[in-house]
């Protein structure tokens, strides 16, 4: 079990990075000249990687071996952010980005599967509901720690300190990994069904068996659907404080404790799962919280701490769906070879959703003035969410009953 804590350590440490950016923005829009569309892209694009290279980084990282793969991307990720800290231009920062975007997948991609073989049967529900808390956890922790750190530097320049002792916190993270966490099992070696061949005809049927698959697609769209809006919301929200007078300190609790509320739902999820509570039920009650509480939070005029409130609910409830969508993909994936796979063609839709939705969030609020559309937007991702839990219901009855 400790190896499998160590497994979410290293999830945690990768979303960090995807965390340190919202708390900087304000400093990065003023020394170097970002603009509200360019943070937009500054907080989707560590998800590029993602949205090109999800399935294939699955499979890169089932050939090479789960461990190889989580070790290589935290080392990737340090190496990354010590040449974001040196970025002079927007364009730098972009790039640096798009490299972490790439650790990042090698190291969240294996996760599930890495798991599978350190945790008993019937505790991989609750330890799922465990790994489904690294995004919400390192989000909040950077939010958290972030305006602390950089107040160590000068005044422009202290989120190159936070950048750099990020860097350092990953290659330590990957050598303890290394150390502790014991070597990949036969499993992930094995012939996929119907395969007898290694090599390139493996990676094919893998590959064929993943994008063939109709509940693959299902929950890689709803991925996407929760992703998007999740990241949208949560990383606006300094910029959002920060232009009502806040100060950068009470802005960062403010944000981390709304990230940080996604786990409880994350780990609740897995409880109700093993409970035989149907995901059904999990993903229908996050999305119309989250529809529900994006519209109250921006959509009204209730007062401040009555939409901060609602944010509080839209992060805490919705963290049902990521846990859910862990534990089907290892229920519904076309084959248990193929669950590297699932797991990257889901990665791949959530980066896409987390490229796509948070510059149309910053573009509608440009045009409206205002953060006011905001809630209407999530409230169409939730529709579409629903409509797709409802088929992978259907997917998982007719599944269970084949």
């Amino acid at each position: 079990m400790p190896a499998a804590f160590c497994v979410v350590a290293a999830g945690i440490v990768a979303a960090l990075h995807i965390g340190k950016l919202p708390p900087a923005l304000p400093v990065l829009e003023r020394v170097l000249g970002i603009s509200l569309l360019q943070a937009g892209f500054l907080l989707s694009l560590v998800q590029l990687a993602g949205m090109s290279l999800g399935l294939l980084t699955g499979l890169a990282a089932q050939r090479m071996g789960l461990k190889r793969s989580m070790v290589g991307g935290l080392l990737l990720l340090g190496c990354a952010s010590a040449l974001g800290a040196l970025a002079d231009s927007a364009a730098w920062l972009l790039a640096t980005r798009a490299l972490e975007g790439l650790g990042f997948l090698w190291v969240v991609l294996p996760g599930p599967g890495m798991l599978r073989q350190l945790v008993r049967r019937e505790r991989i529900n609750s330890m799922l509901g465990v790994w489904g808390t690294y995004m919400p956890l390192g989000t909040s922790l950077a939010l958290l720690l972030g305006p602390w750190v950089m107040l160590l530097g000068s005044h422009d320049g202290g989120w190159r300190v936070w950048w750099c002792l990020l860097a350092a916190m990953t290659v330590a993270t990957a050598v303890a990994f290394g150390w502790y966490v014991p070597a990949d099992t036969p499993l992930h070696g094995r012939p996929v069904a119907g395969g007898n061949s290694p090599g390139s005809s493996r990676q094919g049927s893998l590959l064929g068996q993943t994008l063939r698959s109709r509940p693959v697609w299902l929950m890689a769209l709803t991925f996407a659907a929760y992703s998007g809006q999740w990241l949208a919301v949560v990383g606006f929200l300094p910029s959002i404080y920060a232009k009502a007078g806040i100060a950068s300190t009470m802005v960062g609790w403010l944000t981390a404790l709304a990230a940080s509320l996604n786990m409880v739902g994350n780990v609740v999820a897995g409880r109700l799962l093993e409970r035989r509570v149907q995901p059904l039920t999990l993903l229908v009650t996050g999305f119309l919280a989250m529809g529900a509480g994006a519209l109250l939070a921006f959509g009204t005029n209730a007062g401040p701490w009555v939409q901060y409130a609602a944010v509080l609910v839209f992060s805490m409830v919705g963290g049902l769906i990521p846990a859910t969508l862990f534990s089907l993909a290892l229920r519904l994936a076309p084959s248990t070879a193929a669950v590297s796979t699932t797991v990257g063609w889901m990665q791949q839709w959530s980066s896409a959703g987390q490229v796509a939705v948070p510059p149309l969030v910053a573009w509608v609020a440009v045009h409206a003035g205002g953060w006011q559309w905001t809630g209407w937007v999530s409230v169409a991702l939730c529709a579409i969410g629903l409509a797709l839990a409802v088929q992978i219901h259907a997917e998982l009855l007719r599944r269970q009953h084949s």
